[in-house]
């Protein structure tokens, strides 16, 4: 059975950094390019960035270049999604998804998600 499993979120200060974590089992080795998306109350859900199964090669949305940066440990089979800068308007559930092999930013080209984590940007 295939699992995402994302952890990391919280609270924090504009300014403040946060490091989520996405722990997928279950695929089979060299599947799943990983991505993150985030969903804000009443605003429709947006992607994030990308990763390739490889980890050699990855995205962004224009938005998070430069403050967001995404990674990935095969060997503990995880995606990393390291926030530095948060704003308030980083407020949201952030999701990691999988599908096979390519990364696409649209998010109905992902049919395995995690639960989401709530990240809360506010002094």
């Amino acid at each position: 059975q295939v699992q995402l499993v994302e952890s990391g979120g919280g609270s924090v200060q504009p300014g403040g950094s946060l490091r989520l974590s996405c722990a997928a089992s279950g695929f089979p080795s060299g599947y799943p390019a990983i991505a993150w998306f985030r969903q804000a109350p009443g605003r429709a859900r947006e992607a994030i960035s990308c990763i390739s199964p490889s980890g050699d090669s990855s995205n962004y949305v224009d938005s998070a270049k430069g403050r967001f940066t995404i990674s990935r440990d095969s060997a503990k089979n995880t995606v990393y999604l390291q926030m530095n800068s948060l704003k308030p308007e980083d407020t949201a559930v952030y999701y990691c998804a999988a599908r096979a092999y390519v990364c696409y930013f649209a998010y109905n080209e992902y049919d395995i998600w995690g639960q989401g984590t709530q990240v809360t940007v506010s002094s």
